[in-house]
């Protein structure tokens, strides 16, 4: 299965959603849009034979993938009829998960927000086209023509020509929010409505502009439009609520082979419209009755139908129809597609490398919802679950192989990154020169300032506001390596450090041609 690379990193949500939206084999570039029918509905008793496979297939997915805990709600009509929680809240003790227990969401939030937004629009404080700058006056892109047309909806359909995952690097040295934004003006730009590129960033600055329109912070918009109208008392949009509860998740990663918990967990405020969301099963699926309703809940309109209607149509192309696969679509932070029947659907997954893998799937037609949680980081788990309750939904059957399709591109996910992994030290390498020569401090506009400081017989890197303490081993001549292992950074990263008469290249912050440090 071909997974497009791109600025070092593997578009993660694009092709978890593929495997989650549309079931398609890899990331290719945008092309126009391809009408399928709507099939009518699905055969009566579908539903509810696929709800009935559902311990089965949780207990397959965790024996054989080892996650610790998972929680699992199916939602048919404005009913939640299924909610269950696996396994355990920290591995190694007896924590059960519930279907109250709460998780990171991670960029399932984005979903979550967009629906806040809508709420905005359908009140008529905001509207997905609106301007960002008439509202973030502060905010500036590389081109002054796109900055000053730029909107709400082009963010968060992940079309404003910022490249992919722009500004992550500098929320791991430490940079908050406001820093991290006003960063992104100096990183070059793709054809404006035109390229494909998911970005946490962007989007984070579309969620801020709504609620600059609305009067309150982030997570203030969301308690009062979405959290407190659906009853959803167990959701917030701050990490400090998630770090209070007390039936709540620890993160896991695998270190060689085995699941091992994380800490401390991730904290991601700075990209709170992005990533903030913290919350349970059965809370999602009182947002997920919503939806389903079309903005209604419990008799009461909570969304503007057609605002939420855009959130949820094709309005980026991510990926053409190919070798049998349909094609996909963002739409307002929501992934948009069809099922190989024809049958339209839209969900999110979301990940933290960190310790956290979710996913969700909404198919109208069927009137059907499912949400998967897990504190575990990707390897699947979530997207194969909801692949294969809606193929049993739809058709009866388990159609194809879903974990044989995902494995090999989680697999590509969580390999290192770096031009000398795997590469064998020079056996005879040219010295360096002394290393008094690289000491100093060099400067670069959107990495910030580096410091390169020599501590006993070695060189230290010193980068940004956290700061990260970064090691550096000779490898030849002028070059050096570090290790990376953090959020963006999977474990086994390698970035070269190559010293020049007055400055330095650091090959991982240098997927824009911005890694160069000049002293």
């Amino acid at each position: 299965m071909p997974v497009q690379a791109v600025n070092g990193r593997r578009h993660f949500l694009e092709i978890a959603s593929c495997i989650l939206v549309s079931g398609c084999g890899g990331i290719r570039s945008p092309a126009r849009a391809i009408a399928a029918p709507e099939s009518g509905p699905v055969p009566n008793g579908n539903v509810q034979g696929a709800v009935a496979q559902l311990d089965r297939l949780v207990a397959d997915l965790m024996a054989t993938s080892g996650v610790p805990g998972m929680a699992v709600a199916v939602v048919h009509g404005a009913r939640t009829i299924y909610a269950k929680g696996f396994g355990t809240r920290l591995i190694g003790t007896n924590a059960p998960v519930n279907a109250d227990t709460v998780f990171q969401l991670a960029s399932v939030s984005k979903s979550v927000g967009a629906t806040g937004v809508a709420h905005e629009v359908g009140k008529g404080k905001v509207r997905w086209d609106s301007p960002i700058h008439g509202l973030l006056p502060w905010f500036a892109l590389a081109e002054r023509d796109v900055t000053q047309r730029v909107t709400i909806a082009d963010l968060y359909a992940h079309r404003s020509g910022l490249p992919d995952h722009a500004g992550d690097h500098l929320e791991d040295m430490g940079f908050g929010q406001r820093d991290v934004l006003e960063r992104l003006r100096y990183l070059p730009l793709q054809p404006f409505r035109k390229h494909y590129a998911y970005t946490n960033f962007g989007l984070t600055a579309a969620g801020l502009a709504a609620a600059e329109a609305a009067g309150v912070d982030w997570a203030t918009l969301m308690e009062r439009s979405i959290y407190v109208p659906l009853g959803m008392m167990r959701t917030s949009s701050r990490f400090s609520d998630f770090a209070t509860r007390f039936n709540r998740v620890t993160g896991h990663r695998q270190v060689d082979g085995k699941w091992v918990p994380v800490a401390p967990p991730r904290m991601p405020d700075a990209q709170a419209p992005a990533a903030s969301v913290t919350s349970s099963v059965n809370d999602m699926a009182k947002w997920l009755a919503m939806l389903l309703g079309d903005g209604n809940y419990d008799g009461r309109r909570i969304v503007d139908e057609a605002a939420l209607g855009a959130a949820v149509s094709p309005q980026m192309p991510i990926a053409p129809a190919h070798d049998g696969f349909p094609a996909s679509y963002s739409g307002y932070g929501f992934d948009v597609g069809t099922t190989a029947l024809g049958r339209r659907t839209y969900g999110h997954s979301g990940a933290f490398e960190m310790g956290t893998a979710t996913t969700f799937k909404v198919m109208p037609s069927a009137r059907v919802a499912l949400v998967a949680l897990t504190n575990g980081y990707p390897v699947g788990v979530p997207e194969i679950l909801a692949a294969q309750f809606f193929d049993l939904v739809e058709s009866g059957v388990v159609r194809r192989d879903w974990a044989a399709l995902a494995r090999p591109v989680f697999a590509q996910m969580n390999a290192p990154e770096g031009s000398l992994v795997g590469e064998a030290r020079p056996t005879a390498p040219r010295p360096a020169r002394a290393l008094v020569d690289y000491a100093g401090t060099y400067g670069n506009n959107y990495h910030g300032p580096l410091r390169v400081e020599r501590v006993g017989t070695s060189l230290l890197l010193v980068l940004g506001p956290a700061p990260l303490r970064l090691p550096l081993a000779h490898w030849d001549g002028d070059v050096f390596t570090f290790t990376l292992d953090n959020e963006n950074a999977r474990p086994g990263t390698i970035s070269k450090a190559t010293f020049a008469s007055d400055r330095v290249t650091l090959e991982y912050y240098d997927h824009e041609g911005l890694g160069t440090f000049v002293r």
